[in-house]
C-alpha cells in the first residue's frame, strides 16, 4: 500500500505546483512512438480487397505460413488487429501468442511495428507516403501437443481456422472488409469448407472473395484420407458431409448409417421450415490425433468423433448428438443471434446473457433431432435426460449460484479445469438450459392438449425469411413474445423463475421430465446409455453414492461437493489402492458399496497421492445409486411424442 500513498502524494504535489503537463505522462508506455487510438469500427466499405495466402504444407513442424496484402489509403498510423473474441467460443480466447515472425513492409521497405500495451491483440505501423498497400507475413505456430492448446495439424489432416491466422485493419466492421484467400495443401490432399472455390490446382485452392465476417466463420478441414457425402440428394441447397480420417478404413460408412445422417437434415427441415444458407458443409474428423472439437458456424461446423464412428457405431455413443447440435446452430446462434453477441468486429467484447437460448435450446434440439433422425434411440435419449436431470436435480452449486450467472463462464473460466465443478458450476446453461426448454415444451403441450409445442416456436422464430443468411439479432423480449404467440402465458416470469433460481428453496429443474410423463428414480445399476457412455469415456461413476468419479487408472477425477468423499477430505488426484482389503478396481468399489448397504459395516478405502497414503472409512449405507426415468402410470407420454420423428 505504500507505493499507492506515495503516488497520491506526488500527484497532489504536481497539482499544487502547477506541473500538470508532466502529470499527464504518468503511465505512458516506454515505446519508440506514441500509441495511436484504435479507431472505432464504422459501417463503411474498406477500400480494396485484402489478399491472404496461406501455406499449410509444413506438416513435420506444424507451422503455417501466412502472407497478406492489405490496401491502404493514406500515410500515417495503421492499426492491425488479431482476432480476440471468437464466436462460438464465447470468450476472449484468440491465441495471439501463436503468432510469430511478424514482418510488415511497404514498397519493399520494412516497417517497424509496435504492439498496443493495453489491447495486446493490436499492432501499430506507420504507413509511409506513397504506399498503396502493406505486405504482412507471419507464422502461425500451431500446438504440437494438447498441453499447448488444441492440435490442428497431424500427419494426415489439418483444421484451418482462419481467425487464428489473420490480421485485419481496425476502424471497419467485419462485414465491410473483403478478403480473397488461397490455401496451399500437401500434395494429394482434399478438403471441405463452406467457402466457394474458384480453382484448385497443384495443391492450391483459390477461394472467391468474401467478407471478413463470413471468412472467419468458414474453416477448412483437409486431409490425406477424405470423403464427401451428399446428405440431401437433389435438395434445394447442398448439404454435404466432408470427412477426413486417420486412415482410409475409417471412412467406410454404411449406407444405413449415411441414411440416418440424411434423416437429420430432413428432420431439421421439418422442424425449422427454412434454410438460412446457400449450402452447408459438415466438417468431420474421424480421429484420435486431431484435437477434439464441436464448433458451430453459419454454413458449416467443425466436428471430431471417435475413430470407430462409422465402422462400429454401436460402440460410440458420446458423439451421437454432436452433428445435430452443431447443425441446429445454423438457425440458433448463427442466423438468429443474441443481440449482445452480434458485435461489429472480432475484437469487440461479446456478452453472453442469452447463452441459455443460444446453447441451451440448441442442446435440447440437438438431442431431439438426433432421436428423431434415428441416430439415437428413444431409450438412449430418455437415458440422457435421466443423467441430466440427476445432475442438476442434485447440483450443490445451485445453492449459491443461479444458472443465469453461468453464462459468464466462457469469459471467467475460459474452459480451464476446475477443482470443484459441482459447486463452482461450469457452463450449465447447456444441459440445465435444455431441461428448461423441455419444461417449456411440455408446458405448451399440456395447455394445448398436444395441439401445439415448442416445434411451433421453432417454426415461428427460426423458420422465417427462407434463404436469408444475414444475421438477425434477438432479445429476451423477442423470445417471450414469440412464445406468447404460440401459447399465451407469463413467459418472462416462467423463464426468469428458472434462470434465477438459487438457494435451498430453488426447485430442481425436473418439472419438464414429470410433465413429460416420467419421473426420476434411482437404481443400483446404470441405464444402458450411461454404462456405454462411461465405458467409452473411461469413467467409473460413484458420484451419487460415495461422491467420486474415477478413471481407468483408479484415480479420482472428481469429488462431488458435500458427498461422503468430500466430508472425508478427498479431492481429485487421489489414487484408490485398495477397498475393504482388496486391490482396487471399479468392481471392487461397487462390491464394497453394495456390501455396506443397510448395515453398519464401513467402507474402508486405502488411497495414495504422491508419497502420501491415507485410509478412509466411509459410514455410507445407501448402496449404489444411478438415475433412470420411469413412466408415470396413466400420464401422457409427452417426452416420447417429442422424440418421435416428424412426418411433415
Amino acid at each position: 500500500m505504500r507505493p499507492a500513498r506515495l503516488l497520491v502524494s506526488a500527484c497532489a504535489a504536481a497539482l499544487l505546483f502547477g506541473s500538470v503537463p508532466a502529470l499527464a505522462q504518468v503511465g505512458t508506455p516506454a515505446l519508440d512512438r506514441a500509441l495511436a487510438p484504435i479507431p472505432a469500427p464504422r459501417d463503411a466499405p474498406y477500400a480494396g480487397t485484402i489478399s491472404l495466402d496461406m501455406d499449410a504444407t509444413d506438416l513435420d513442424r506444424r507451422i503455417v505460413s501466412v502472407k497478406q496484402t492489405i490496401p491502404v489509403a493514406a500515410p500515417g498510423p495503421l492499426i492491425l488487429l488479431y482476432p480476440q473474441w471468437i464466436p462460438g467460443n464465447h470468450g476472449p480466447v484468440g491465441p495471439v501468442d501463436d503468432l510469430a515472425d511478424l514482418r510488415i513492409t511497404a514498397n519493399g521497405q520494412p516497417l517497424r511495428w509496435v504492439r498496443n500495451t493495453v489491447n495486446t491483440n493490436a499492432f501499430q505501423v506507420e504507413v509511409p507516403a506513397g504506399a498503396s498497400a502493406v505486405e504482412v507475413s507471419f507464422k502461425w505456430l500451431t500446438p504440437i501437443d494438447g498441453a499447448q492448446g488444441r492440435v490442428v495439424i497431424t500427419d494426415d489432416m489439418l483444421n484451418i481456422q482462419w481467425e487464428k491466422a489473420l490480421l485485419y485493419p481496425a476502424g471497419y466492421r467485419s462485414s465491410q472488409i473483403t478478403v480473397r484467400p488461397t490455401l496451399r495443401l500437401p500434395a494429394g490432399w482434399q478438403y471441405g469448407t463452406a467457402l466457394d472455390t474458384e480453382s484448385f490446382q497443384n495443391g492450391v485452392a483459390a477461394f472467391a472473395p468474401i467478407t471478413l465476417e463470413h471468412f472467419a466463420d468458414s474453416p477448412v478441414f483437409a486431409g490425406r484420407h477424405y470423403r464427401q457425402i451428399d446428405l440431401d440428394p437433389g435438395g434445394r441447397s447442398p448439404v454435404r458431409l466432408n470427412v477426413v480420417a486417420d486412415s482410409a478404413a475409417m471412412l467406410a460408412a454404411t449406407d444405413e448409417h449415411i441414411e440416418l445422417h440424411r434423416n437429420l437434415v430432413d428432420q431439421a427441415d421439418r422442424l425449422f421450415g427454412a434454410r438460412h444458407f446457400n449450402h452447408y458443409d459438415f466438417l468431420l474428423a474421424v480421429s484420435d490425433k486431431l484435437g477434439g472439437i464441436g464448433l458451430e458456424h453459419h454454413r458449416s461446423s467443425e466436428n471430431s468423433v471417435d475413430t470407430d464412428y462409422f465402422t462400429d457405431r454401436t460402440s460410440t455413443v458420446a458423439d451421437r448428438d454432436l452433428l445435430g447440435h452443431e447443425y441446429t446452430h445454423s438457425w440458433n446462434g448463427k442466423w438468429r443471434r443474441p443481440a449482445d453477441q452480434l458485435t461489429p468486429t472480432l475484437n469487440e467484447p461479446l456478452q453472453n446473457s442469452l447463452l441459455w437460448v443460444y446453447e441451451g435450446q440448441t442442446q435440447y434440439w440437438g438431442q431431439v433431432l438426433t432421436a428423431r433422425a434415428g441416430l439415437s434411440s428413444k431409450q438412449q435419449a430418455l437415458d440422457w435426460f435421466a443423467m441430466t436431470a440427476a445432475n442438476y436435480g442434485t447440483m450443490p452449486g445451485r445453492q449459491w449460484r443461479a444458472l443465469q450467472d453461468t453464462t459468464n463462464d466462457p469469459i471467467i473460466a475460459q474452459r480451464r479445469p476446475q477443482p470443484w465443478t459441482s459447486y463452482q458450476r461450469s457452463e450449465d446453461y447447456y444441459s440445465e438450459g435444455a431441461l428448461i426448454w423441455l419444461d417449456a415444451d411440455t408446458w405448451i403441450r399440456e395447455r394445448t392438449n398436444g395441439r401445439k409445442s415448442l416445434d411451433d416456436f421453432a417454426r415461428a422464430f427460426f423458420g422465417i425469411d427462407d434463404g436469408n443468411w444475414d444475421p438477425r439479432p434477438y432479445t429476451f423480449d423477442d423470445i417471450t413474445s414469440t412464445l406468447n404467440g404460440v401459447q399465451a402465458d407469463d413467459w418472462a416470469g416462467f423463464l426468469r423463475t428458472r434462470l434465477d433460481a438459487v438457494g435451498p428453496d430453488a426447485a430442481p429443474p425436473l418439472a419438464g421430465i414429470e410433465r413429460g410423463g416420467y419421473r426420476l428414480v434411482w437404481r443400483e445399476t446404470m441405464n444402458d446409455y450411461h454404462k456405454a457412455l462411461y465405458k467409452e469415456l473411461g469413467r467409473n461413476d460413484f458420484q451419487y453414492s460415495l461422491g467420486i468419479m474415477t478413471n481407468d487408472a483408479n484415480r479420482i477425477s472428481s469429488v462431488r461437493w458435500g458427498s461422503p468423499a468430500f466430508e472425508a477430505g478427498l479431492t481429485s488426484g487421489w489414487e484408490v489402492v485398495a477397498v475393504n482389503g482388496r486391490a482396487a478396481n471399479p468392481a471392487a468399489i461397487s462390491d464394497a458399496i453394495t456390501a455396506s448397504k443397510g448395515n453398519t459395516r464401513p467402507i474402508e478405502m486405502m488411497l495414495k497421492n504422491g508419497d502420501r497414503f491415507r485410509t478412509v472409512r466411509f459410514g455410507y449405507h445407501d448402496g449404489l445409486r444411478y438415475p433412470h426415468l420411469e413412466r408415470i402410470e396413466g400420464a401422457p407420454d409427452r417426452l416420447g411424442d417429442i422424440l418421435a420423428p416428424r412426418r411433415r
